[in-house]
């Protein structure tokens, strides 16, 4: 446990991606094996399931404390992080355990099915046993919150330093369904695989948000044109009678969506796509609200599939006959595509061809871009025709030309502290919009939270507000006075059960504060309704 607690000490020091890396690749080279597989569970998502809940935690941890419980609470409020809270305020301890971090998750799983009082016993002789950063893991794990500002690629990227294994290899055998507990890092990391090659998928080409005029990209003729959808990039692999479907956030999703395993067979082997899962309907595509009812699930029932049928919205042809094409132009791969699309039509796959736009000059590019919504699209991707399928985002050859966000001037109705530097400040807000009553008043309804698009200044300036004009507290939450007006700007609407509202917003954010705006003068919830195409 000291090492694995001196990394996470290492990682929390620094925000630059360079210092952790170098900290990880150490460690991955230094550590034990156990240690490294349990390590590499946890950065991936593999908690152990949590062995106590969180009010019997900030119980037995003030008990040590001996401080009162309502000091307990609000520190735990100033901090944001409730592991953090217990390691500050349980007596400070220079000692620390020989103890590896297997043999302590090896003792959190056990400890799930012991007694409250033998679970209390465990965690005390522990906290006063291990010093401040040992205590703040140790309590970390128990709460089976494990988010410790690394994500799965920047871990993969350093387990690629240590161990000389190419990344996207490691993102593929670090993938689906295998157990800390029994697997060796050999077998996970390190062992080749027949399976290596044929899944592996290429490194996704990214494109930068529209800058300066479209004058500046010259003659239209140059650019292919289609529409931007919000779904799940993906690519799709056929190799070896087999198919794999890869996010472009690295998660092999093969498994989640079925209905592509339809494609085994009748796209030929040697052929990898690169393309959107949408959720698709009687040939339209559908919202992402929709598509969330297929993201994250484990096992997709024959109701589900029936309801949210998903497809392939194809943009690109990576390999071809096992050739790597990318460095093709990208008129001789989207050639190819619509060969590749044509040509198995006629077994209806879930596999549709993203269309072109024929459009004669830039001023009818901004026309089809202003009439995206009403299709369900985010915008327009521009292609220079020339272009070759590269790696990460570069600019001047690939642009994506979104749409302006939608927007509604709404009410903050309730606050929470921000995390981090922030966490001093009420900066997580929850806004609302006026809807008519049955007797002819109004009430606000909630509709979106968000926490971003203010200035600092503005920040502490809410953030007084609120301290002065707090009605109840739930918590670490705050209900105000329904005063203040902001501007909330969003990218996608839909209709949704399990808002009040009844109705989704996507990737709220606060555009600007409307001081120039009373309360009774924010919008209804009708004028959301009226923005559902």
């Amino acid at each position: 446990m000291k090492h694995f607690a001196e990394l996470i000490r290492e990682l929390d020091s620094s925000n630059k991606t360079s210092v952790k890396v170098e900290a990880l690749t150490t460690y991955f080279r230094t550590a034990g094996d156990e240690d490294k597989v349990w390590t590499i569970a946890l950065l991936s998502h593999r908690r152990p399931p949590r062995p106590v809940n969180t009010t019997l935690l900030r119980l037995w941890a003030n008990e040590l404390a001996e401080i009162p419980l309502w000091l307990f609470e609000e520190s735990y409020h100033i901090v944001g992080d409730l592991a953090e809270t217990i390691a500050l305020v349980i007596p400070a301890s220079e000692n620390h355990s020989d103890k590896t971090l297997t043999e302590f998750l090896r003792e959190m799983i056990l400890l799930k099915k012991l007694p409250d009082q033998e679970k209390r016993q465990y965690l005390h002789e522990n906290w006063l046993s291990l010093n401040y950063y040992e205590r703040f893991v140790f309590t970390k794990l128990i709460t089976g919150s494990f988010r410790i500002g690394v994500s799965q690629k920047l871990m993969t990227r350093a387990l690629s330093k240590a161990t000389g294994v190419e990344e996207d290899l490691l993102a593929y055998r670090l993938m689906g369904d295998w157990d800390p507990e029994t697997i060796s890092f050999s077998d996970l990391v390190l062992e080749t695989r027949e399976s290596d090659n044929a899944s592996r998928p290429y490194p996704f080409y990214l494109a930068y948000a529209l800058e300066g005029e479209l004058a500046g990209l010259g003659d239209v003729a140059n650019w292919s044109i289609e529409h931007k959808w919000d779904g799940i990039r993906s690519q799709t692999i056929l190799r070896g009678g087999k198919i794999y479907v890869w996010s472009r956030g690295e998660e092999l999703v093969t498994d989640k969506y079925p209905e592509f395993k339809s494609f085994v067979g009748v796209i030929p082997d040697g052929t990898v796509i690169d393309g959107e899962i949408l959720s698709y309907a009687d040939g339209k595509v559908g919202s992402f609200n929709e598509l969330q009812t297929r993201i994250g699930r484990k096992g997709v029932s024959q109701a589900l599939l029936k309801k949210t049928p998903v497809a392939i919205k194809a943009y690109d042809l990576l390999e071809w006959q096992g050739r790597d094409i990318r460095t093709e132009p990208f008129e001789m791969r989207r050639m190819l595509l619509e060969q590749l699309i044509s040509g198995v039509e006629a077994n209806n796959l879930p596999l549709v061809l993203s269309e072109r736009l024929v459009l004669d000059s830039w001023d009818d590019a901004a026309r089809e871009r202003e009439r995206a919504r009403e299709i369900g699209s985010e915008g327009l991707m521009l292609k220079r025709k020339d272009s070759p399928y590269l790696v990460g985002r570069k600019k001047g050859d690939w642009w994506k030309w979104k749409l302006d966000p939608l927007s509604v001037d709404a009410v903050l109705t309730y606050a929470m502290r921000g995390s981090g530097r922030r966490s001093t400040l009420f900066t997580d807000y929850t806004f609302a919009l006026w809807q008519d009553r049955e007797d002819g008043s109004r009430e606000l309804v909630t509709f979106a939270k968000a926490y971003s698009g203010l200035t600092d200044a503005e920040f502490r300036m809410v953030d007084d507000f609120i301290k002065k004009n707090t009605l109840e507290r739930f918590g670490p939450v705050r209900s105000v006075v329904p005063k203040l007006v902001f501007e909330i700007g969003f990218e996608g609407i839909a209709l949704s059960s399990r808002h009040k509202s009844g109705i989704a917003t996507r990737f709220p954010r606060i555009l600007r504060w409307r001081h120039d705006k009373k309360a009774e003068e924010a919008d209804d919830v009708e004028v959301l309704r009226q923005m559902i195409v």
